[in-house]
């Protein structure tokens, strides 16, 4: 919910405000970091790399909008920005390499989620509108299947058999 919200003011339909932040603090941030460390108990590390990195994402994203507001350093520069996004774009590129032992559906949500970034960076770097613009569209298309991809797991196990299909490796 914190990307589809992010990305509908990265599409240019409204402005970056505390609604978008609070999310990025308590949903995108600490519910993730605490999912992680709940993965990290089930012995799975790419849950608990996943979980616990996207949400200290979320939590540095919202720190980079507010520090420098607050007096606490200056506004990161569009190079600066492109150069942290595209950081979480390799990093997101390697965890979907990963997903290709997992499941279709996180195959969809983490390539989506690289090509985000990779945007995103571009975008800063550039300093183009458009390809910003753009990419808040295809931020909105990833949140959307990770939201699939979450609901699916969670509807699937409630009912004990696959209502949303998944594309879970191995399964047949």
């Amino acid at each position: 919910m914190t990307t589809i919200l992010l990305n509908i003011h990265n599409a240019g339909f409204f402005p970056m405000d505390a609604m978008i932040l609070g999310m990025g603090i308590f949903f995108g941030g600490m519910a993730q970091v605490i999912a992680g460390m709940m993965e990290f108990k089930k012995n799975n590390t790419f849950g608990t790399t996943a979980f616990t990195s996207y949400g200290f994402f979320w939590l540095a994203l919202v720190a980079l909008n507010v520090m420098p507001a607050v007096g606490l350093g200056a506004a990161p520069s569009s190079l600066s920005m492109a150069a942290f996004l595209f950081m979480w774009g390799l990093f997101t590129f390697f965890m979907f390499i990963a997903t290709l032992r997992i499941s279709k559906a996180l195959q969809v949500v983490f390539g989506t989620l690289a090509i985000l970034f990779f945007l995103l960076a571009a975008g800063n770097f550039t300093g183009s509108t458009a390809i910003l613009t753009f990419a808040g569209y295809e931020g909105i298309l990833c949140g959307f299947t990770a939201i699939y991809a979450a609901m699916g797991q969670v509807i699937n196990e409630s009912y004990g058999k696959e209502i949303l299909p998944l594309g879970v490796i191995g399964e047949h």
